[in-house]
């Protein structure tokens, strides 16, 4: 195997553009709003055996990514509704890993998660396509690194979200 894949970050870690082009925002709020479909097709007919398939030694499960992306794009949107609303918040974070491990975070039923990606990325996607350039260029501080994330790298680091995970499912059910 090659030293340099790292199976955590098969499409590799996120890496903000120097430069962000109108092209590139559409490209990535495109990847956001697709992404509900997109993950269906890939898990809407697995079996509970194979939900429980992981995509690296000590990873989450299918099921667990699947919930995982729920509750983050839900903290998500809210942060970018903050962003907009009030100045330089600092936004709360939250323990994904322990979230993954409560029961609703670990169960075979995928239906209300499915469901909440879906609703969550409906009404995201309405909100990013109606930004405005001084909206894409608002900031909100991550209290754990202290950086100052604005609108237009917080979208794209979800439209990698998206692909990362969903990377991750089809990699579990090569496995």
């Amino acid at each position: 195997m090659d030293e340099l894949y790292d199976l955590r970050f098969p499409i590799g870690e996120f890496i903000a553009p120097k430069k962000y082009t109108k092209w590139l925002l559409q490209e990535w709020v495109s990847e956001i709003t697709e992404f509900p479909d997109n993950l269906e097709a890939v898990v809407h007919k697995l079996t509970p055996e194979e939900l429980l398939k992981t995509y690296r030694p000590n990873g989450w499960n299918i099921q667990q990514l699947v919930h995982h992306c729920a509750d983050s794009h839900m903290n998500s949107i809210i942060r970018f509704k903050l962003t907009l609303t009030e100045d330089n918040p600092t936004i709360k974070p939250y323990e994904e890993g322990l979230w993954a491990e409560l029961a609703d975070g670990n169960t075979s039923s995928l239906e209300n998660s499915l469901a909440i990606i879906k609703g969550v990325h409906g009404r995201w996607s309405l909100l990013l396509n109606r930004l405005s350039d001084e909206d894409l260029k608002r900031p909100f501080v991550h209290p754990e690194s202290g950086n100052r994330v604005t609108i237009q790298e917080n979208i794209g680091i979800y439209a990698w979200h998206c692909r990362h995970h969903l990377r991750h499912i089809q990699l579990a059910l090569k496995v």
